[in-house]
């Protein structure tokens, strides 16, 4: 017989550590009879960072899987619906550049490709217009669902915006009080090794030893195991993506019935971007920038500038306290060593573009409970597999990051043209572009089970961003030309049924306070 697997201890609360807490407890009773003791230690002296303010469309399943309730998250962590992001100026910096990354994938995407059809056109829709629905509610502030729509179920794909903070203690919360998680409030002080190089013990400063089969960091940028313990070396990702450095501010809304934007906004600047997300409360908005380019300084007046002319705030941007962040884009070199696994910080962070840091929390949390070793033996091949798999899923988001800066025609400002200095592109990045410019991306490019960003990601970026594929020299066929065409109209007709159908953001956020929604 393996030695067993029963006890879990994760270091580290926030975002991170509840949502791992809660997928694991959730799912580890569910697949087995006897019982799991899953232990959460949290500094009571350590705040959370708190500014990762979007997820993606898999935290609804996330969040049904762990038992929570869709009305009381949007309730109690000021939650909205997110439908994809827009990107304003990345392009040529003008007033009118902007394109759209929705969360939908194109009509017929499973079945046909529209990318080459909607190049023949030239006096066309945007990609993301003629291709689905979603850029069109947006524009205008339509929610994805009704208050009719059961929990969880969309009539338009959306994923969340939510207050960081509140979050935290609302998984904290449930795992505690519903799914039987031990909360342990204490500092880990020291770890303590088997002799083969297992952690067997954390020694917390006022309750001593707690042991552990199992270990998972989520101890933040410290990675207090994996980087104290384990000294896990660092792949710095610097001389990739630039932005090193973050200033956050928390806006008020003027109004109690201000319009809440149903979708994130990312405005490029000289050094960086600004984001914009609306929450049910309040914005969260921030500046992200490259220290290497740009002064603190000058980045607090291109804040306070976007403040001022995209808010109608009573509060001058000179009342608001803007909260300085350092980035270290890049990951550790293991994500398992031995018999622990970091998620989240611990594990790495590369920049709040595209809302990839939960994902990755989601996806490492979903991973451990699906391949959780149940034995100390099979632990070094799941940990092998762990690795492959996270290396692999890290370099592709770096890759989808930096497409964003590489496609930029913009030459205003040293840190767009050092972007597109091909020594700082990935080379299997310059292989998709060589590839993409004679087909366009479709699912063959991508060919993994669970892929961070598919194909259909990829052309909303490259062809919002004004990319060209060259026409395929053999020409297409009629009945291909026909199916497009048909997908086209179709989709004109969907998007004019749901804005004639679908409420406002602000009015569908309201009602959930008010009426809660269907359960499922």
């Amino acid at each position: 017989m393996g030695t067993p697997v029963s006890s879990v201890v994760i270091v580290g609360g926030g975002t991170a550590g509840w949502l791992t807490a809660g997928v694991l407890a959730a799912s580890l009773k569910k697949q087995n009879k006897s019982a799991f003791d899953i232990t959460l230690i949290e500094s009571p002296s350590i705040p959370i960072i708190g500014v990762g303010e979007g997820t993606w469309p898999t935290m609804r399943r996330t969040l049904s899987t762990i038992g929570v309730r869709e009305t009381d998250f949007f309730r109690e962590c000021n939650a909205s619906f997110k439908q994809g992001a827009k990107f304003a100026k990345w392009v040529t910096g003008k007033d009118d550049d902007y394109y759209y990354h929705p969360l939908v994938l194109p009509t017929g995407f499973q079945d046909t490709n529209l990318a080459p059809f909607w190049q023949e056109d030239s006096s066309r829709l945007s990609f993301s217009e003629a291709v689905c629905p979603q850029e069109s509610l947006c524009e205008v502030g339509l929610a994805p669902k009704k208050i009719t729509t059961p929990e969880y179920a969309g009539i338009a794909n959306y994923a969340y915006h939510l207050n960081a903070g509140k979050f935290s203690e609302f998984l904290k919360k449930h795992c505690t009080e519903k799914l039987g998680v031990r909360l342990v409030l204490d500092d880990v002080v020291q770890v303590k090794a088997t002799a083969d190089g297992d952690i067997a013990a954390v020694v917390t400063r006022n309750q001593g030893d707690l042991n552990g089969d199992f270990f998972v960091d989520c101890s933040g940028f410290k990675a207090l195991l994996l980087n104290g313990h384990y000294q896990v070396p660092f792949v710095s990702k610097k001389d990739v993506l630039f932005v090193d450095s973050a200033l956050a501010v928390q806006v008020p809304y003027p109004r109690e019935d201000s319009a809440v934007v149903p979708h994130t906004v990312s405005t490029a600047q000289d050094a960086g971007w600004i984001w914009d997300i609306g929450l049910s409360s309040r914005r969260g908005i921030g500046h992200v920038y490259s220290s290497a380019h740009t002064t603190q300084e000058q980045a607090e007046d291109r804040l306070a500038r976007y403040l001022e002319e995209s808010t109608e705030s009573e509060a001058g941007a000179a009342d608001l306290e803007f909260r300085k962040l350092t980035i270290n884009p890049g990951h550790r070199e293991q994500f398992w060593v031995r018999n622990c696994v970091g998620v989240g910080l611990s594990a790495g962070f590369l920049e709040p573009l595209e809302a990839s840091a939960i994902l990755l929390v989601e996806i490492s949390a979903r991973a451990l409970a699906e391949q959780f070793p149940h034995t100390r033996e099979s632990m070094n091949i799941l940990a092998k597999r762990f690795n492959q798999t996270f290396h692999y899923r890290w370099d592709r988001i770096v890759d989808f990051l930096k497409l964003h800066y590489v496609l930029s025609k913009r030459t205003d400002s040293e840190f767009w043209i050092d972007n597109r200095d091909p020594s700082t592109v990935p080379d299997s990045l310059q292989e998709l572009l060589e590839l993409w410019r004679y087909q366009t991306p479709w699912h063959g490019d991508f060919d993994r089970t669970v892929e961070v960003f598919p194909a259909a990601s990829y052309q909303y970026v490259l062809y919002g961003m004004g990319f060209e594929t060259e026409p395929n020299p053999h020409g297409v066929s009629e009945d291909s030309r026909k199916t497009a065409a048909q997908y086209f109209a179709s989709t004109q007709q969907q998007t004019r049924q749901l804005l004639a159908s679908l409420p406002q953001n602000r009015e569908l956020l309201n009602k959930i306070q008010q009426y809660g929604m269907q359960r499922v």
